[in-house]
Formats: C-alpha cells, structure tokens, sequence
C-alpha cells in the first residue's frame, strides 16, 4: 500500500472514529473546524485519486446530485407492523397472553417508539452494503445513498466479533430542529408545511437528490438486530453491542419483569416524552428473550411476541369563533381558524391552519362549532375533528372565500392544485408587501427591515416595491412617526450594503414562483448573468438538475413580464450583482465553445449537475437527447442503452469523464 493510499485510509478512519463520538455519543473529540480540514484533505485526495474509491468514505456522508431511479428489493426477514395498543388493560392482557404461553419465567424489554420512517440495514464483513425502506413489508425501495448521509447510521462497524453478515432495523427521524428549520424555509416559499416530522422525514428520505438528504440532518434509532449469527439470545443485550458496534440505541429501553415496571415505564414517558429533540408516538414492548420470541412466533400481520403502546395524542375542545383569511407574497390565500383559547401541550392555542377548501369541506366546519384542537407532530395547530352534538345556535357554515380578502380581485385554483390565488399580483398590498419582506430576508438581501417598517414605507407612499428601498434618503426616514437618526442611518447602511449580496442570492430575492434557495443557486451557476436567465428557453432551463417544466414556466413568465423586467433593470442600475463574481467568471473559458453535448450514466469524479455545469461554463451547450447535432457523448456507468445505440448509429463521439476533463485541460 502506497503513501497516498495509506493516508486515504487512516483520515476514513478518523473521520469515522469523530462522526461517532460526535453523533452518536454527543462527544466531541476535535473542533468543527479541524474536523472540516480533515474532510476537506480527504476529498482533495480522492478527487486527484479516483482508483481509490470506496462508497463507505466518510465524503460519501455529504451526498450526491446524481438522480437516481430507487429500485425494489426483497427482504430477507419480512417488515411486520406492531398490533396497537392504547390502554394500560390491552398491556395487560397482552402480558398474561405470553405468561400462559411461554409458561416459564420471562422479561420484557420496553423501548421509546420513535416517530418516523422505518429502514432495514445491511452490513457484509462489517461495511454497510444496502439500505432499504419497510415498503409492502415484502420488499422496499433502496435508498442506500440516500441513507449514507445520515451522519449517525455508521457506514463502517467499529469492535470486534462482528457477523460476516448482519441486518439491523431502525427508524429514521428528523429532529424537532430541523424540521423547524425546514418549515420555515418552505412558509417563506409559500409552499406546503410539512404536518409532522414523520412525513418530512419520510418525504425526505425518497427524495432523488441525496444532496438535499444530507442537508436536512435526519438521524436514526435502531430497535432490532436480524441475522444468522447473533451475539446473544436476549435482545437487549444484542442491541447494547449493536451500540457498541457504532450504533445510536436509545438509553431510554429498560427491561421489565412485571407488569408494574412496565405500567411505571409507560407512565413516566407519557410525561418526559415530551423534552426529548424527536418525536415519539408510543412504546414498544418486546420479549427479551430471542428463543421465546420464536416459540411465540406471529400471526400473518403481527409478531406474538411484540406490540406498541400509543400514547394518547394531547386534545382540546374550544370554540370556533371566525375564520380570517391571509395572503402572500404569491398571492396563495390561506384560511385561518380564529379559537376560543385553549391550553395544549403546555401553549395556549388562538388558531389553527385550516389549510385550504377541501380541508374546510371535509369537516364541514360552521362558526360557533366546538372543534378538536391538535398541535400536529406537537407543533402546528391544526382541526381534526367536530363535536357535532353539542351544535346549538350555531352560525354560518364555513364557505371559503371567493375573492381576495384585501383588494376583492375573484380568487382563481388550478385544475393541479388545492390552493387558491390572488391574480392581482401587481395591486394586492399584501402580495407586493410579502415580496419585499421576502427580498429583504436573511437568506436574500440580508437588510435589517421588518414587516412593520415595510407596511409603514409602503403605507406612506415612499416604496412601492423592493427596488424603492434603494431610492430611500435619509430625509424620508428621519421624517416618520418614531424614527430616530440612528435607525435611518442603520437601516441605509444595511441597504447599501445589500448591494454586495452575491448574485444567487439575489435571484433568489426576486421572488420567483417556485424558485427557492437551492434552485435559484443551480440557475445562477448554469446561467451566469440574469441576461443568460432572462432569455433561456424551456428546453435549456429543463436541463439543470431539479428544474422541472413547472419551475422553467415560472421563469420565462416572470421575464416575459414588463412589470417585472423593468424591476430588474432598477435593481442593476442601483447597483446589485447580476453575474456570478469575478473568480466564477475567471474560470470561464471557450474552450467548448459550438459543441453540444448529451450526458449519460453515473460518475465518479463528478455530478451529472457539475458536468453540465462545466460544459456551459466553457461554451459549450447541453442537450438532453442524442440528435445528428450532438458533438459528443460524456458517458458514465449504466449509461442509457437508447442514447449509446443512437450515438453509435449517427457515430457520435463518446468520451469518458477523463478524457472530457482533458479537454478542459
């Protein structure tokens, strides 16, 4: 083994060791910053290295763009559900059930049921080889890449006396933190709220662009080990070793051997359940015992030897006084329950979303009600139910609205979609307030402005849009009811200097239906200058990794409009960036300047996203179909069969990443 290779392998091991004490056991044994140094060496070897490839290194962590389809695979052991159980009686029963079974001394092992997504894992001599979702509980999807970004699942056992070959199951959850974090981002897009960290954790885990897995820091818990070779006989003690091995096993499991400790167990979660960072929806009560469990054996649905205890979700009845209705920045109406207050989980609840028509609809909803109050996933209000005997003396039934709530413009609803729109885009104070409060956010212009500020300015004449902020004197400031000289002066300095905010942020800031952080930076990168973005076509906007025909429509409408082209053309004569910076320019080149070429397969070296963005960055064009126009073919592995035999029918020229990345010198 050569240096380099030796230096390769001792860094994964380190890197390994760290992510371990960080994730798993919550100590950490160097600074975020070394440990980032460390990961950035890696992933400069392995670049200049490529014959060194290993799809267990700690890089892997950070995931990949490369889209790829999920295919199904068979489980060895089937996914069985838990039967449920809600009350203290059925634990009971269910506990007397094994005593006249087994007919012998047993314990039962109580653990935390984690809300999420349920994942089998794969480990051969100790790496982990497949990742698989629970699907019909016959056979699931692989989502191993996905699963590798997931810092706290280990992509390599540590210790000794590890099968050849083992299968751990688990849950993958998304933390309270971020899934917070994450529906903030999607309100400030107006898209969807997430109802509970269990679907986004899901959602996420199926998503192709394992990128945006990684970003979104799930975790995982792991409550069983499968195979032939086990360790030992009890459960328990298998899954300590499994935490040993690398694992995150809950500390919380206890095993009990009588009913009192585990009604004690039960009741003492119900309670504490509610500080840990993930959501839990129940316990788990298990046989300790490997070889009861398989005396007891299962039904065809449910294991004899195992059931859930759900714990009961928190409920409050209150009144339903009105409904309001808010409007955003892109003109989605959303309805909103305004409630008699209630305490919930500790909170007191004022309303709840009522998310769109159909929602209404199905509760049949009248003012006056007395309605079901829930926070959703313990965090977001939300109606679940009507109380439809006590109805007395009630009101108006509920009717969503037909027009907008601010300016009366006729509300219009896609045929695709459940919500409704304000089309007066243009004349709807809430919609042209709501895209300036979106410019001014963190993650855009960063200008330290709220929402009540930007009413007043706009309320008094003095902005009608984001690009007025940067025709704002120091004499129209100082002027408003409240306004101090210090508070004009910071406000002016912060929006001088927005106009430094890098070019993807600023496209970002425009507000451009469905173009969010993440797509506006892949915009920005394949189309270095808003006059490349402003006159690209639907075919070449579809050619950037995530940009679907909904996102491109959006973009061509919003340049083919007047209103907005000219507030484009505002913003650049006061001075924002509109090209990516001058070191992302410097690396342009014409280097492919007249070739088109079509991308296929998967790589190593590089993202499909990354490639194609090379080629337009050194003039060269993409093009998603092999044509008699078509210069060269960059082909990876699995490259698609139709492309390979018709670029081989018109002789297209297929080259491999090395030889592509030759070109470029």
């Amino acid at each position: 083994m050569d240096s380099t290779q030796q230096r390769i392998e001792l860094l994964r091991q380190q890197l390994h060791d760290y992510n371990y004490h960080y994730y798993v056991l919550s100590q950490p044994l160097i600074s975020d910053r070394e440990f980032d140094q460390l990961m950035q060496e890696l992933i400069d070897l392995e670049t200049q290295h490529p014959e060194f490839h290993d799809p267990n290194s700690p890089t892997q962590r950070v995931g990949s763009d490369i889209n790829k389809g999920f295919t199904q695979v068979v489980h060895r052991y089937p996914m069985l559900s838990l039967q449920n159980t809600y009350s203290e009686g059925e634990v009971a029963d269910f506990y007397n059930r094994v005593k006249r079974a087994l007919n012998e001394e047993f314990e039962i092992v109580c653990e935390l049921k984690y809300d999420g997504t349920s994942i089998s894992l794969h480990y051969e001599n100790g790496q982990l080889s497949r990742a698989v979702t629970r699907g019909d509980s016959k056979k699931g999807d692989d989502v191993t890449t996905n699963v590798r970004t997931i810092r706290n699942i280990p992509l390599m056992l540590k210790g000794d006396n590890i099968p050849e070959s083992v299968e751990l199951r688990g849950e993958i959850v998304m933390p309270w933190s971020s899934f917070e974090a994450l529906n903030r981002e999607r309100e400030e897009q107006e898209e969807i709220l997430f109802a509970n960290p269990r679907n986004a954790a899901s959602g996420t885990l199926k998503m192709q662009d394992s990128r945006v897995v990684a970003s979104r820091k799930l975790e995982s818990y792991i409550y069983i080990m499968l195979g032939e070779e086990l360790p030992t006989d009890s459960h328990y003690h298998n899954l300590s070793i499994a935490r040993e091995w690398g694992f995150n096993v809950s500390r919380t499991m206890r095993k009990c051997k009588s009913l009192e400790e585990i009604f004690a167990f039960l009741r003492q979660w119900d309670v504490e359940r509610k500080t840990l960072p993930v959501t839990t929806d129940g316990v788990v009560l298990k046989v300790d015992s490997l070889r009861q469990q398989r005396s007891l054996g299962s039904t065809s649905k449910f294991p004899r030897w195992a059931i859930a205890y759900k714990f009961n979700a928190e409920q409050a009845l209150t009144r339903l006084e009105s409904v309001s209705w808010q409007v955003g920045r892109t003109g989605a109406v959303t309805p909103v329950a305004n409630l008699e207050p209630v305490l919930l989980s500790g909170t007191t609840v004022k309303r709840a979303s009522l998310y769109n028509e159909d929602a209404i609809n199905a509760l049949d909803l009248h003012i006056g009600d007395m309605v079901y109050v829930e926070k959703g996933g313990e965090i977001i209000p939300k109606i679940t139910g009507v109380d439809k005997e006590a109805r007395f003396m009630i009101g108006d039934k509920v009717v969503f609205t037909k027009t907008c709530p601010d300016c009366r413009t006729p509300l219009v609803r896609n045929d695709d979609e459940a919500v409704h729109y304000c089309p007066n885009s243009e004349g709807c104070p809430p919609q042209i307030k709501g895209r300036i409060e979106h410019f001014v956010t963190r993650k855009a212009m960063d200008i330290t402005i709220g929402p009540e500020t930007i009413s007043l300015l706009y309320d008094k004449g003095l902005i009608h849009d984001a690009a007025d902020l940067y025709s704002l004197r120091f004499e129209d400031l100082i002027g408003l009811e409240r306004w101090a000289e210090t508070s004009a002066r910071n406000l002016l300095t912060s929006i001088e200097k927005s106009k430094s905010v890098p070019y993807e942020r600023v496209l970002f800031a425009l507000g451009i239906r469905f173009v969010g952080e993440t797509v506006a930076q892949k915009l920005a990168h394949a189309f270095p200058s808003i006059d490349a973005l402003a006159v690209a076509t639907t075919d070449e906007l579809m050619l950037v990794e995530e940009i679907g025909e909904r996102i491109a429509k959006s973009v061509i409408d919003y340049f083919r409009n007047p209103k907005y082209v000219d507030f484009v053309d505002r913003l650049r004569k006061s001075g924002l960036q509109f090209t990516l910076n001058e070191e992302m320019l410097a690396a342009q080149s014409d280097k492919l300047k007249g070739l088109t070429f079509v991308i296929s397969g998967t790589f190593n070296l590089h993202s499909r996203d990354e490639y194609k963005a090379m080629i337009q960055q050194h003039g060269g064009r993409n093009s998603g179909s092999v044509s008699k126009n078509t210069d060269f073919v960059l082909a990876g592995d699995n490259m698609g069969p139709a492309k390979l035999e018709k670029a081989e029918k018109l002789g297209v020229k297929i080259i491999d990443e090395l030889s592509f990345l030759e070109m470029l010198g």
